[in-house]
């Protein structure tokens, strides 16, 4: 029974992220976790430990089962300020951590073979190239090859021969891909983290983010996975000392993709005459003229029907509105939970609980 996965029992809801399973149920509203008696409420991590007996495995202290849900982001604005001899550019954003989410369950393989499998949303590509899979192979062997790539790096695991013990994966996929909403780069942080707490590697919080980094510019956020000004890459953060009051939040997904590519093309990079952060000191109302998202402008005029999304949003009430990431995901920030029942047909459309992100 421990190498079963919970896979096609998962059931999910858009609107709050709901899942039921016999021993365990979930409220959106405030991720309240319950699991034969013992619950935890973490709405920082979205980490729920169960079933928490710990038993040994080749020299590690391991916890036999544990689930997560990776979490989205919204973008609020996006500069890109310049090109880098890289390739990449630099940008500065302010990542906010959302509650639409996924969920990713682990087990050590007591059988000894790795298995990744998925439900909910269909993921395109291959395996090897999902995030989560190379999360593990990125920790696979702890000390050999992963901890040298990382500089001064240092885990309480001294063994140089130890590898990582195959596990059992289960992701159940409710975030839109290629939406920029970052869920892909969610499930690979969260993935660190999980087989950090599983095997108890004792990685800490900035090591994990150097292994993210190498994931990808968006994971390494998901680590501490609250609000920051992103900047470089997008993978160095200044912690905010202001927070959003309390508001709702609606997203909106239409069936388009948008290049990443072809936006970055149509941008010429430059700097900003206003920081982010101090925009977002202002009250949110006065936001609209000032907070941009450099991408916004080509992907309006490549996909008209996402300006059209933005216009409605606006139209329902929405305080601001903006284009996620490189979209084609537009939120909303509303002061109260808005109606949008039957304005976005064909549309995925996620609306967080009332006064809760």
């Amino acid at each position: 029974m421990q190498d079963k996965l919970l896979r096609s029992r998962y059931k999910m809801q858009d609107t709050g992220c709901r899942m039921q399973d016999a021993g365990y149920w979930i409220q959106d509203a405030g991720y309240w976790i319950l699991d034969a008696g013992c619950w935890m409420l973490d709405t920082a991590s979205f980490i729920m430990f169960y079933n928490p007996q710990i038993f040994k495995f080749s020299n590690l202290q391991i916890i036999n089962r544990m689930l997560v849900f990776p979490n989205a982001k919204i973008n609020l604005g996006l500069n890109v300020i310049a090109r880098r001899p890289d390739g990449f550019h630099n940008i500065e954003t302010l990542l906010y951590p959302v509650g639409l989410c996924d969920a990713l369950e682990a087990i050590p393989a007591t059988d000894g073979v790795f298995e990744f499998t998925t439900t909910g949303l269909p993921i395109p590509g291959e395996t090897s190239a999902n995030l989560c899979v190379r999360a593990c192979e990125l920790l696979t062997p702890i000390i050999s090859n992963s901890l040298s790539k990382i500089q001064g790096s240092r885990s309480r695991i001294q063994d140089p021969g130890l590898l990582l013990p195959p596990v059992k994966i289960h992701l159940h996929k409710a975030i839109p891909m290629g939406a920029g909403l970052g869920g892909g780069s969610s499930d690979g942080a969260f993935m660190l983290k999980l087989l950090n707490e599983l095997f108890r590697l004792g990685f800490s919080t900035g090591q994990l983010q150097e292994y993210a980094r190498l994931l990808g510019s968006d994971c390494a956020f998901f680590v501490e996975n609250k609000p920051v000004i992103a900047y470089e890459r997008g993978d160095r953060f200044l912690s905010l000392e202001e927070d959003l009051p309390v508001f709702s939040l609606a997203i909106v997904v239409p069936e388009v993709h948008c290049s990443t590519t072809d936006a970055y093309a149509s941008i010429v990079p430059t700097e900003p005459s206003l920081r982010i952060a101090r925009i977002f000191q202002q009250p949110i109302e006065f936001w609209k003229g000032d907070l941009i998202n450099d991408f916004e402008r080509p992907v309006l005029i490549a996909h008209p029907e996402i300006e059209m999304i933005k216009e409605k949003l606006y139209d329902a009430g929405a305080m601001y509105s903006s284009l996620s990431g490189s979209g084609a995901a537009v939120y909303g920030i509303f002061r109260y939970k808005p109606l949008l029942s039957g304005l976005f047909p064909g549309c995925f459309v996620w609306i967080s609980a009332e006064n809760n992100f």
